[in-house]
């Protein structure tokens, strides 16, 4: 039997919510967060909504900047400083850069090529990143249907 990694080469967890037409500002990021799997479902580690919202408000940022908007709008918000660390804070910054959202200029991070969202989600996500692994399970389909589910032609008895 051939032995193979199972890490996978690319991953993004999609959910459907409600419309979102009467969420508004960090509520409207922390749902777009749950959307795209950036946040699980009741995960009180939400810190990932602020930076993203950090650098929706304020177009470009450095990580020194980041790290202050994300107090502020936690504060704001009366949320726990948790997660906060600058550790933590650049593990996120990688998350969203994964999923083609925010890109490194120099020493700062910004939306991705300064693009609107939509735009983001039908050429990086749905064009490459759904595309890719679309086609990567269809051939696991393909290969179990061909394993398991192909019918094999008899032996006759004599």
């Amino acid at each position: 039997m051939i032995k193979s990694k199972d890490t996978a080469l690319a991953e993004i967890t999609l959910r459907k919510y409600e419309r979102p037409f009467k969420i508004k500002n960090r509520d409207l990021v922390s749902k777009f967060c749950l959307s795209v799997g950036l946040l699980q479902p009741g995960d009180s580690r939400d810190v990932v909504v602020d930076v993203l919202y950090a650098l929706l408000l304020k177009k470009e940022l450095n990580s020194k900047q980041i790290e202050e908007e994300v107090k502020k709008i936690r504060k704001r918000h009366r949320l726990p400083m948790t997660g906060v660390a600058s550790s933590n804070l650049r593990r996120q910054v990688r998350r969203l850069r994964e999923l083609f959202l925010i890109e490194k200029v120099a020493t700062n991070y910004r939306i991705m090529e300064k693009e609107k969202f939509s735009n983001i989600y039908k050429e990086k996500i749905e064009s490459f990143l759904l595309k890719s692994i679309r086609e990567r399970v269809g051939e696991y389909f393909s290969e179990i249907d061909k394993q398991f589910l192909t019918k094999k032609p008899r032996k006759k008895r004599k």
